[in-house]
This record gives C-alpha cells, sequence and structure tokens, in this order.
C-alpha cells in the first residue's frame, strides 16, 4: 500500500492487565474461564483480542469495563486500579448487539448519553449532528430504529458511544452479527473515526480477517481456559482501507503465519 503509516502517539501505558483470572459456578462446579492473562495497551494503541469462542475474550473485557468482578490479579486504567460496579470515566463500551432504544429516534438514541450528562441542548444537537455525518446517517434523524438495517443500527450505536468523547474504547464483536459487506462497510466507518480521534481501543472478535484489517497488535487466546498463546504485531501502513488491505501479500502472509496457531485453539475448543 502507498499509504505512509500515521505518526505513533505516545509511548504511554493505558490499560494494564495484571496476572487476571476469572472462574464461575456453573451447577456447584467452578468453570475457571481466564487464567492468568497479563497484557498492557499504550495510548491511542489499536489492540484486537482474538481467540475461539469460550476463550474468555469478552469476559476480560466485561472484566476491564468492571461489569465483572475478577478471581484474581488486577487492572489499572492510567495507572488507577478499576473498581467492579463503579464506571471508569473516560471509557466507553460497544456491546455485540445494538441495543438501541426502539422507542427513541435515530438522532435521540445517539444523543441520550449527552442527555444523561446534562450536555446544553445547543451543544448536544451540534455533537449529534457531527455524528450523523461521520457514520452516515443523515436524513435518518427521525427515523426509528426498527426502520434501520443492522449495519446502520450498529453504526448509530457506535456513534451513541463514540458522541460523549471517550478516550478508552471496549468493542466486543460489534459488527458479528452483521453480513460480510456491511461488516467490511463498517470497519471503514470505524478506521476513519479512530484514526482522526485515536483513541485507545480493545477488540474482541474471534474474525482472523477483522483482527488484521483493524488493528496495530493482536493477542491470540487459547481455548478454555483463556491464556495468552501468543501476540503479533500487524504492521500495515496506515490510514488503511479495509478492502484494499485484504489484496495485499503481507495480509495473505500474516493470515497464514496466525492461522495456523489460531485454528488449533478452533479444534480444541470443539473437544469435549
Amino acid at each position: 500500500m502507498s499509504a505512509t503509516p500515521l505518526p505513533r502517539p505516545p509511548d504511554v501505558q493505558r490499560i494494564d492487565v495484571r496476572r487476571l483470572s476469572k472462574s464461575f459456578q456453573l451447577a456447584g462446579t467452578a468453570i475457571e474461564a481466564v487464567n492468568d492473562v497479563s497484557f498492557s495497551v499504550r495510548r491511542g494503541e489499536f489492540v484486537a483480542l482474538l481467540g475461539p469462542s469460550g476463550s474468555g475474550k469478552s469476559t476480560i473485557l466485561n472484566m476491564i469495563a468492571t461489569l465483572i468482578k475478577p478471581t484474581g490479579g488486577q487492572i489499572l486504567i492510567d495507572g488507577r486500579p478499576v473498581v467492579a460496579g463503579r464506571a471508569t470515566p473516560d471509557v466507553g463500551y460497544v456491546f455485540q448487539r445494538d441495543t438501541l432504544f426502539p422507542w427513541r429516534t435515530v438522532a435521540d438514541n445517539i444523543g441520550y448519553g449527552l442527555q444523561l450528562a446534562r450536555v446544553p441542548d445547543a451543544e448536544r444537537k451540534q455533537r449529534i449532528a457531527a455524528c450523523m455525518v461521520q457514520a452516515g446517517l443523515q436524513g435518518f434523524e427521525q427515523a426509528y430504529p426498527s426502520a434501520l438495517s443492522g449495519g446502520m443500527r450498529q453504526r448509530a450505536a457506535l456513534m451513541r458511544t463514540l458522541v460523549v468523547e471517550p478516550q478508552i474504547l471496549l468493542m466486543d464483536e460489534p459488527f458479528g452479527a452483521l453480513d460480510t459487506h456491511t461488516k467490511i462497510d463498517m470497519h471503514d466507518v470505524l478506521l476513519r473515526i479512530w484514526e482522526r480521534e485515536q483513541q485507545t481501543v480493545l477488540f474482541v472478535t474471534h474474525d482472523l480477517g477483522e483482527a488484521l484489517t483493524l488493528a496495530d497488535r493482536i493477542i491470540l487466546f487459547s481455548a478454555r481456559p483463556g491464556r495468552i498463546k501468543d501476540m503479533f504485531e500487524v504492521d500495515f501502513a496506515r490510514p488503511r482501507d479495509a478492502v484494499k488491505v485484504r489484496e495485499t501479500p503481507r495480509y495473505a502472509e500474516l493470515f497464514q503465519h496466525i492461522w495456523h496457531s489460531l485454528g488449533e485453539e478452533f479444534v480444541k475448543g470443539r473437544s469435549p
């Protein structure tokens, strides 16, 4: 690709995960979901957590988001320990499903967080309008979610998180339910926004192509209990085109290199 790399932001650690573990009780039996996981994410870095279903990726994300309490270990954001059940400032979360309120218009859905924060009406309208443009949703401000396609609903859900300007973005397979064409379109939307805003992103996926398209670095997890199996640097130049990057020899080379290790974990995950 002819594009030159974007300047890397200062090497400042934003997310620090230390020896994290999590077990759940199921019918009186302890199920170990995550075991002794440690990694860090730099300011402005886009990191993908990749692995088969059941490898603990979403559990890790939910612990970072303070939605689940770890069984062991520690999580720090900007050097401060997170506390389960207590929201961390400047952290946004995009879920697997769009979670839009069906009774609110697209504009009202996007502006919900601003409304809760009591942002003045004029500023709220201005920020909502900017998000509508970024997401390519102009003309649908007064539409309800039921009138939108799956991709459009996911764009609105993404903007509802981004409009409050989080510095850290946690994303749990947000495009997993979309068809391939719509998913790649969403990749382009996300890349354009991230390349401009440079949030710190932690993105959960089981799709290797998605991880390679979006991330600076891939952390590969084993089948349950989730442990870090390997880490891979993704050295494509930025800004990236979500279609063209997949046509490069380097993409094929990285895909083949990582796929063998990931495929082993898919097989283990299917074993009884």
